[in-house]
């Protein structure tokens, strides 16, 4: 069964290079395109689609708040933000609105077509520097979501140390515990955040700011 996929973009040009591209994976079928917020707003709905490749910049209505809207319409919906923005406040806004995978339009075509299939498996890819950059922004408070996630004083400090570029080993070394001590401890934070990576759990924080 192929994994069903919508486009929201207003370049004509690469709205239909991406559904080439996507059509000609035996993986994937390109359903609908719209070139503009309201028409995806409108029509969506009734498609059956599993993921939506969503751009920012669009005529009218931008692609952040049309997944706004789109969430309360269709909560089961899963967006990937498609852009050629790299700041934090479009990460962090298209984040909390409800996309789970964030790639830069100069992605390669096969990483794109993989993170759709990510998307689709329950996964949150983003493209390196987005995902090197919302890690660092972890480090700048992980209080609430200690407290609201119950984790513990040991869960803490190595996801502290995880966000801010730590390697395993280098944990377990500043810690003085075992490699295998470190991956147990992440095993029950990512359980206890419902999430299965390090950039999962900063989306979590970051939708829970």
């Amino acid at each position: 069964m192929s994994i069903k996929v919508a486009i929201v973009e207003d370049n004509k040009d690469v709205r239909e290079n991406l559904a080439d591209i996507i059509n000609l994976s035996s993986r994937f079928e390109c359903i609908v395109m719209f070139n503009d917020s309201e028409t995806a707003i409108k029509k969506l709905p009734d498609e059956e689609i599993d993921v939506v490749l969503m751009d920012i910049n669009l005529p009218g209505m931008n692609g952040i708040e049309c997944i706004k809207k789109l969430k309360t319409i269709k909560p089961g919906l899963q967006f990937i933000m498609l852009t050629v923005y790299d700041d934090f406040e479009k990460i962090f806004e298209s984040l909390k609105a409800g996309a789970v995978g964030y790639l830069l339009k100069r992605t390669p075509q096969n990483k794109i077509l993989d993170a759709i299939e990510e998307v689709y498996k329950g996964g949150s890819p983003m493209s390196s520097p987005i995902a090197r950059m919302i890690v660092e922004s972890f480090q700048k408070d992980v209080s609430a979501l200690t407290a609201e996630y119950m984790l513990t004083k040991r869960e803490t400090e190595i996801l502290e140390l995880l966000s801010k570029g730590y390697k395993y080993q280098e944990i377990a070394d500043k810690l003085f515990i075992s490699v295998e001590t470190v991956r147990s401890h992440l095993r029950n934070t990512y359980e206890k955040l419902h999430v299965r990576s390090r950039t999962e759990a900063v989306i979590k924080f970051l939708k829970n700011s």
